[in-house]
């Protein structure tokens, strides 16, 4: 798979019927090894080791509402009172990051109303905290840590 900007971590893998599968600790199963899943999967696990945020508390790929159609989040992940707190899209390495991805994400956001939401392809990666009072977002210089 792809080099990412991000620390080099180990995967339980398994190829069957000539596909390659990687384990998801979230869902815990095995999933189909895309790209895009490359890249959520080290995301996963440099949110857990390196920025601390617990594992019980992210949710892949779950389905919600957005103006009365279904859409599907690639991770959510809720604060300690189990209000949902900072939305990640992902993309494949090649995709660039685009205004697309941000809106889509944002989207996502009108039924979650999150405090920060993150899109990252794996290679280079956007954090933002949102301002629902001012009706804006500020660009955050990292990846925040679990607080």
């Amino acid at each position: 798979m792809h080099k990412l900007n991000l620390p080099e971590y180990s995967f339980r893998t398994k190829i069957e019927n000539g596909k390659q599968f990687i384990f998801d600790s979230i869902r815990k199963k095995f999933v189909v090894l895309t790209p895009e899943e490359w890249v959520r999967q080290n995301f996963i696990r440099y949110l857990k080791d390196e920025k601390k945020y617990p594992e019980t508390l992210m949710a892949v790929e779950k389905q919600i509402k957005v103006n009365g159609k279904q859409r599907r989040f690639d991770l959510l992940i809720y604060s300690r009172n189990g209000q949902p707190y900072l939305i990640v899209e992902f993309k494949a390495p090649n995709v660039k990051i685009s205004q697309d991805a941000f809106d889509q994400v944002v989207r996502y956001n009108m039924a979650l109303r999150v405090e920060k939401v993150i899109v990252s392809n794996g290679l280079q990666h956007f954090a933002c905290q949102i301002d629902y009072i001012k009706n804006s977002f500020v660009y955050l210089p990292e990846i925040p840590e679990f607080s």
